[in-house]
């Protein structure tokens, strides 16, 4: 027919449903339905096909059409601690902005805080298992200690996700983070060229019983093992993301040791390290390297008293951590068992463009979706 194209050439101007997934088949609607909702009755390698034809044709099932003929509210719980807030707000701002796709076809998010990682968070996790909920987001400080909770949810068929860090040899289904190894080499080649392979670094962490945290100094050691021999590892303090703690022992090293040329804040809660080096008077003396970014680090790094951080994407794993669950929860879709992020580098020379997306898209939790203990907490920004 004249001035008509060949259906591969014509724009969709809908959503691909399941009859066009049929279709393109040659298969039955009943066939297509049973593959998607992984329902009996049909072999694996139909269902493969089925699912990669979907995923070709950009399929994405009307999850709110359904809620709402089920009548049936998905409940998923958030465990975060409070602090470090600059980092925590982030990720469940990222959850939250997720969430409010799915909020008009039932989806609630229930939030149980605590004050920081390995204090609070197994209290937490027993107020968030004592509702009645359909899957869990947690940020394991003492993954040790939540391993029989973590059991206790998957045998009553609760699915845990674990963001920002991880709870190794548990049941959880899976974790998003930045991967933390990665992280600390990149903090250890870098240290090593600014100080040109000499001299005395301090680490400063937060609790090396969390996965996370092992991870990057471990991460740190290694690159320093391997590419700057002669660079000494003079202190590793660990300072369990507490303002006061982190303050009181850089201060008290520094005072010590001025000799220190570098450090590494692996955790968000370097502002009392950066404190600490300035009631010294070592400012111009010490290669700092930060993690995760955030307003107040902002002018730190433009002045270059911090001359790098390594942005962990707090919200992006916010994000990608509801979509995990949700997917798992509602779809039956298992997750991978682990879901890496590649993370940033932000020194002067490029910080801006990390700045133009500063406040753009995201709102932290509302005071009718969160408990009234997470009012005050600071409004956080979103840095994707």
């Amino acid at each position: 027919m004249r001035g008509s194209k060949p259906s591969s050439a014509v724009e969709r101007s809908r959503p691909a449903g399941i009859r066009d997934i049929a279709e393109a088949l040659g298969v039955s609607i009943g066939t297509v339905d049973r593959a998607l909702h992984n329902r009996p009755r049909i072999s694996a390698k139909t269902r493969e096909k089925v699912l990669r034809q979907a995923a070709a044709l950009g399929y994405q099932p009307n999850l709110a059409a359904r809620y709402l003929s089920s009548g049936k509210e998905r409940r998923i719980a958030v465990c975060l601690p409070r602090e470090v807030a600059s980092f925590f707000d982030l990720v469940r701002a990222g959850i939250s902005d997720a969430a409010k796709t799915f909020e008009a076809g039932g989806v609630r998010l229930v939030y149980e805080p605590y004050q920081r990682l390995g204090v609070g968070e197994n209290e937490a996790m027993k107020r968030a298992l004592e509702n009645d909920i359909d899957g869990l987001l947690i940020a394991p400080g003492r993954p040790d200690k939540l391993k029989p909770l973590i059991r206790a949810a998957t045998r009553r068929g609760i699915p845990v996700v674990c963001v920002s860090t991880d709870a190794p040899d548990t049941e959880r289904v899976a974790a998003v983070s930045v991967d933390p190894v990665t992280s600390g080499a990149l903090v250890g080649e870098l240290m090593g060229r600014f100080l040109r392979g000499q001299g005395r670094v301090v680490v400063v962490t937060g609790l090396l019983r969390t996965l996370d945290h092992a991870g990057k100094l471990e991460g740190f050691q290694q690159a320093i093992r391997d590419m700057w021999p002669q660079l000494e590892i003079g202190a590793v303090l660990q300072t369990h993301d507490d303002e006061a703690e982190a303050y009181d022992k850089c201060r008290k090293l520094l005072a010590r040791h001025p000799e220190v040329s570098g450090i590494y804040v692996s955790t968000a809660n370097s502002l009392p390290v950066m404190r600490a080096i300035d009631d010294q008077r070592l400012g111009n003396h010490i290669s700092v390297i930060t993690t995760d970014l955030f307003a107040a680090l902002v002018p730190l790094i433009e002045s270059g008293r911090i001359a790098a951080t390594i942005h962990q994407r707090a919200w992006t794993q916010g994000r990608i951590a509801f979509q995990t669950i949700h997917r798992l929860v509602v779809e039956g879709i298992a997750p991978p068992p682990h879901v890496r992020l590649s993370p940033n580098i932000v020194m002067k020379s490029n910080v801006k463009l990390f700045l133009d997306r500063l406040g753009t898209g995201s709102a932290a939790p509302s005071h009718a979706a969160a408990p009234a203990r997470l009012e005050g907490a600071p409004r956080p920004r979103r840095i994707s």
